[in-house]
């Protein structure tokens, strides 16, 4: 039976709870330790806190951290670390530089490094490393034993084992999955409802609900191909693409911005990259070409396709982590490799490569060389963006902005030329200018009405220039120019009454000045005014005899100093009025014939420099050099090792059939998605520390079939959802449970609660205000009447919208394998309380008034529209009871928006069976 709205806030209420520590064998919590903890431990700690500084006699404070056992121990002053207790032991508060220890002592680490030991121990401080000392001198990897791991062995079609109830198989699927069940003790439940299993195929394939006809249509056709053609229309919709591009956008860490600057840095064609996703998905590229194209596609012959399908999804590596540089340059870039490596390789490979960033990968055959053969690819490359244009219409673009650009310096000299000109005329009125500028001043000081158009017209004077002057000169101004600090000061005004006349002193001043400025402008020419926008212009260090015409014509708050936009204001003759009115024609002229600029995408360009090994990960610390190249543990590739190996070598050997990962991978993804946990449930690390298949054979046999069918993932939903299997319904079962209470053996279908993306654009179809519209750029969630689909929504690094964290969206710094599903108040709390529920509320409420008339038949369309399904009498009786009570004085919903609130914040919209 479905959840229920009577449960969902109290479940949300009652499930409140802290997030539990990381167990000590959780692979995520070991990589973090063997990525970060261990690396910056043997960096900076060892040396004075090790079982071989106790040989030398220079161990510190009793104190070992080269063991579990020793840290737990801890040394002479108390417990180094408390799991889970960032505040307790002594290790974090020294390096926090709190009290009196201070380690490192030669200087505080860099706050990213404290911040990883504090995640560390407040996640339970999870270490792999046994109670003893490993060897100085390690073995090093034996990559031919390496080799016969499950992962690296070639995948091969098994034929289908033998089952005891060979009539409830429909697929070969079905045998594998029948056979282990058998094994374990296990029955399968009964296959879903019609209507169940509809809304479930929609929602996994489309990622909206089907509407009530669609529904009904389904579950009247009696076909036994009825669910083939069912997964053919929805694979057929262009709503499957925006449904699985969001999924892959999760491994990608897709993002339009970045967060390890100290400014926000957006990435205005991010969205180039994402809707080149979702037409790969419903183009149904075949994934090795997308595995290529998203590696490489600079680098692919023009007969994969058209410029903007080879290039846009370079956005893979092209909207990678940026870091900020102007501390620590060398390290930053290696974080950035680090970044791509680390992508790439979990992405496509389900390998966690960059644990061997520091020191030999523990767990898996990856030699630290071979890290740096990886990252040497992408050495040297850039984060750029490129055309999606042809080179001719780039060409023909940039030619006519350059006649823009031509003509814009053409107008810009002209007026520099004619505001020089102007102002230079002004320099032998300079004493008018400063009289009128006093009796401004005076006027204004005694809130007296004088006519400034007159006195400017009376004394031959240009009002602009006077409005100018005026300014400088006001003794309240704060940005008179230096050499004008004494004449402003010299604007004495009498202390009431009408203006006296100018004082002597003040007009002596302006003589002064006035025979200076004359003597400055004939020994050299003027400085050019300020530019638009009145910033004043970078300059060489100015000379005794033009510092003051420096400061009259090119400070912009100088009194000579005309702006480009103003030069009109300063011209008199009408011949300088024609001219310019000529250059401004011919500008809008040639800015009308510019064609709109072509598309561009984020991608990742040049690279393959080469790198060393940075021993112990440290840029500072060189070591051997690394050649070029791909895994050494997997299959060889056509361009050996070294100078010649390319992204495109490396794309091709990621896409190699012979590869024997990344069929695999994606096979275990897109299971993932269809059945709540992957065949091998760590869908990014199919090493050591992941877990093991449960069904390896079917893994094999999918991954085999799926390159043979072309690498189709259209093939894949077909094959999975055809099945017997994903057909089952949810339902528990006390003697399955007492067995297989996880369901890791697929015994029935896992009900699972929908991610952001798909909750709300449900609701928005429920609705009834869902906007189609597909692709281009990102709207901001922020915006509670935006209702296009939320995979084309902002996603920020920097700062993640409050809607998306709320419910559970990835860290998009990092390539994310799946999703969690917390259950925390403030959720239920969006969804009583949050502008974008109760606009959706009122919309609902509206659709069911205009839809039918009488209350029982509004609420049996609303559990149609919402649950896909009937409602019950009793469901009815419910509602109509709730509806004829009068709403309260303090209501700002009616009753019917209020039930309709109610009904799409209820779990059951938020779940599939």
């Amino acid at each position: 039976m479905p959840p229920r709205l009577t449960r969902s806030f109290a479940a949300a209420l009652a499930l409140w709870a802290a997030a539990p520590a990381a167990a000590a064998d959780d692979p995520k919590a070991v990589e973090f330790f063997e990525a970060k903890i261990r690396p910056a431990l043997v960096e900076h700690c060892l040396k004075c806190h090790s079982a071989d500084a106790e040989k030398a006699g220079k161990l510190r404070g009793g104190l070992k951290l080269d063991t579990k056992a020793a840290w737990q121990k801890g040394g002479e002053t108390g417990p180094a670390v408390v799991p889970g207790k960032p505040a307790a032991g002594t290790l974090l508060a020294s390096l926090k530089y709190d009290g009196e220890l201070k380690m490192p002592p030669k200087g505080k680490l860099p706050p990213a490094v404290v911040a990883d030991f504090e995640k560390w121990v407040r996640d339970g401080a999870v270490d792999p490393r046994g109670e003893t000392v490993a060897s100085a001198k390690p073995a090093g990897i034996d990559l031919e034993k390496g080799k016969q791991f499950w992962a690296f062995q070639p995948p091969a079609v098994h034929a289908p084992p033998a089952v005891r109830d060979a009539g409830w198989a429909k697929t070969d699927i079905d045998r594998f999955v029948l056979a282990k069940l058998e094994e374990k003790g296990l029955k399968p439940a009964a296959p879903a409802d019609k209507r169940a299993f509809v809304r479930r195929a929609y929602l996994d394939l489309v990622g909206l609900p089907p509407t009530p006809e669609q529904v009904e249509a389904f579950a009247a056709d009696p076909s036994p191909a009825a669910v083939g053609k069912l997964v053919d229309s929805l694979l057929a919709s262009p709503h499957y693409g925006e449904r699985w591009a969001r999924h892959w956008l999760d491994v990608a860490r897709f993002a339009e911005d970045q967060a390890h600057t100290f400014g926000v840095k957006p990435k205005a064609n991010a969205w180039r990259y994402r809707d080149w996703v979702v037409k790969a998905f419903n183009d149904d590229m075949p994934f090795d070409k997308f595995a290529r194209l998203q590696i490489a596609g600079d680098l692919v012959p023009a007969s994969e396709g058209d410029l903007a399908t080879r290039v846009a999804g370079l956005g893979f590596l092209g909207l990678g982590a940026e870091y900020y540089k102007n501390t620590n340059k060398e390290l930053a870039l290696a974080e950035e490799l680090d970044d791509r490596v680390d992508t790439l390789t979990r992405g496509f490979l389900g390998l966690t490569v960059s644990c061997a960033r520091c020191h030999d990968h523990k767990f898996d055959p990856v030699p630290t060389r071979d890290y740096y053969s990886l990252a040497g690819i992408f050495a040297g490359s850039a984060l750029t963006e490129a055309p999606l244009a042809p080179a001719d219409e780039v060409k023909k673009f940039a030619d006519a902005q350059g006649k823009v650009k031509e003509q814009e310096a053409g107008v810009a000299k002209w007026s520099a030329e004619t505001a020089r000109k102007a102002a230079s005329a002004a320099v032998p009125h300079t004493t008018k200018y400063v009289a009128a500028s006093w009796r401004v001043l005076a006027a204004r000081k005694a809130n007296g009405k004088l006519d400034v158009d007159a006195l400017a017209k009376k004394d031959g004077l240009n009002r602009y220039l006077l409005d100018r002057w005026t300014k400088a000169l006001d003794p309240a101004a704060s940005k008179t120019p230096a050499p004008l600090k004494d004449l402003a000061a010299a604007m004495t005004f009498p202390a009431k009454g009408a203006p006296a006349d100018v004082p002597a002193a003040l007009l002596s001043a302006a003589e002064s000045l006035q025979k200076k400025l004359a003597d400055a402008v004939a020994a050299s020419p003027p400085p050019s005014p300020p530019p638009a926008g009145k910033a004043k212009p970078k300059a060489a260090p100015a000379k005794p005899a033009d510092t003051l015409a420096e400061a009259m014509f090119g400070n912009p708050a100088g009194p000579l100093a005309v702006p480009p936009e103003d030069v009109e204001k300063v011209i008199a003759a009408d011949a300088d009025r024609a001219a310019l009115a000529e250059m401004r024609a011919e500008l809008a002229k040639r800015k009308a014939a510019t064609p709109p600029q072509y598309a561009v995408a984020n991608v990742l360009s040049g690279g393959g420099a080469g790198m060393p090994v940075y021993v112990r990960g440290n840029p500072a610390t060189k070591g051997e050099p690394a050649p070029k190249g791909f895994l050494q543990v997997l299959p060889a590739t056509a361009t050996p090792a070294g100078p010649a190996f390319t992204r495109l070598d490396l794309a091709n050997a990621v896409a190699d059939r012979r590869n024997p990962l990344t069929a695999r991978v994606i096979v275990n993804r897109v299971w993932q998605q269809h059945f709540g946990r992957g065949l091998v449930n760590t869908p990014s690390n199919f090493g050591a520390l992941g877990d093991r298949p449960t069904h390896p054979e079917l893994l094999d046999t999918l991954a085999v079939r799926f390159m043979d069918n072309g690498w189709s993932v259209k093939w894949l939903h077909r094959e999975m959802m055809r099945s017997a299997v994903y057909q089952l319904s949810s339902k528990a079962d006390a003697g399955n449970d007492a067995i297989d209470a996880a369901n890791v053996y697929l015994w029935r279908a896992n009900r699972r609660r929908l991610d952001a993306e798909a909750w709300r654009d449900s609701v928005l179809a429920v609705a009834g205000t869902l906007n189609p519209a597909a692709g281009g750029p990102a709207f901001d969630l922020k915006d509670a009447a935006a209702t296009r689909r939320t995979i084309y929504a902002k996603i920020s690094r920097h700062d993640l919208n409050g809607f998306l964290r709320l419910f559970d969206f990835p860290d998009a710094n990092v390539t994310a394998d799946r999703r969690n599903s917390t259950t925390v108040p403030q959720q239920q709390l969006f969804a009583l309380n949050s502008d974008f529920m109760t606009a959706q509320a009122r919309a609902f409420a509206a659709r069911l008034e205009k839809a039918a008339k009488p209350d029982a038949e509004r609420v049996r369309l609303a559990y149609k529209l919402a649950y896909g399904r009937d409602a019950d009498p009793r469901e009815v009786a419910l509602a109509e009871g709730f509806l004829k009570a009068p709403a309260a004085p303090a209501d700002k919903l009616t009753r019917w928006q209020q039930y309709s609130q109610a009904l799409l914040a209820a779990n059951e919209i938020m779940y599939v069976d």
